[in-house]
């Protein structure tokens, strides 16, 4: 169900690249979050009575970042080939990673997964898209404050209740670059489109993880995760035809170790957590 719920977000991000030709990488960011905000919250119901003040800044920080990291996503992979970019932005939740750890010994593995993002992008050929690789990196920004905003929500609430809050915060937050670069441009094939790959993510890959969370600890599932770049490497090949060289298959297998090699000894304290499902929410990414 993991692996699943990886290649669905990736296959998601392949396709979205035919409706950013029409309605551009912000207009196709606030799209897909408000399609998914509506099935969410006609799922969930979100529970906005149990909401408490101490929990305004999480809901309002994650959805923000939730916003910020889709919109700089789509517009990464608008410049650079889709491996290249989930590669750039995996090095947010590594160094995450790394700094969470307060062990001087994780720094390693950001240092090898940039040295992976190198080989991917082969800056020496001087044909590098820097403001490509410069979306896909505030987008890495956007996925380290996502999970560590999403571990403090999935705390506190159950299930998806959260996610059906939060999205509707990115979607509105997206919707002030969004609605312009759509405007004019949207019909109901645009809206349905949409609405696809809103269903592929986050309503259903989000709902895989989450089973898959309930059956395997968040060390096993992180660990899965570090294939995500591998992923997105072979949907980039398969849905729009990015076909990698042989050293941009070794940058993206050092990468790989190097979100499995982080995951190490990264389980969590259960009594950490304060709300009994909380295991149940996925704390990896929103959407690319």
């Amino acid at each position: 169900m993991a692996v699943a719920a990886m290649l669905l977000i990736q296959l998601c991000n392949a396709l979205s690249i035919g409706l950013i030709a029409e309605v551009g990488a912000a207009g196709t960011a606030w799209l897909r979050l408000s399609m998914g905000a509506l099935v969410l919250i006609l799922i969930a119901r979100p529970p906005l009575r149990s909401i408490r003040r101490a929990d305004v800044p999480a809901l309002l920080g994650l959805g923000v970042a939730s916003g910020l990291m889709t919109t700089a996503f789509l517009s990464a992979i608008d410049r650079i080939p889709l491996g290249t970019a989930v590669a750039i932005e995996f090095l947010g939740p590594l160094t995450v990673a790394a700094i969470l750890s307060r062990s001087r010994r994780m720094l390693v593995w950001p240092v090898l997964a940039m040295a992976g993002v190198v080989l991917l992008t082969e800056p020496w050929r001087g044909e590098m898209d820097l403001i490509g690789v410069g979306f896909a990196a505030l987008a890495g920004l956007g996925w380290g404050v996502y999970i560590v905003l999403t571990q403090r929500v999935g705390d506190r609430f159950a299930g998806i209740s959260g996610l059906s809050m939060t999205i509707p915060i990115a979607a509105i937050v997206t919707a002030f670059i969004g609605v312009p670069q759509s405007f004019g441009h949207l019909d109901w094939r645009v809206l349905l489109f949409a609405l696809g790959l809103a269903l592929l993510a986050p309503v259903l890959a989000f709902g895989l993880e989450m089973l898959a969370l309930r059956r395997m600890t968040h060390t096993a599932f992180g660990t899965l995760m570090a294939l995500e770049p591998a992923f997105g490497v072979i949907l980039g090949l398969l849905v729009l035809h990015q076909l990698p060289s042989a050293l941009q298959v070794a940058g993206i297998l050092l990468v790989v170790l190097a979100g499995a090699g982080a995951q190490r000894g990264g389980a969590r304290d259960p009594e950490a957590t304060t709300a009994p499902s909380a295991a149940s929410t996925p704390a990896s990414r929103l959407l690319p």
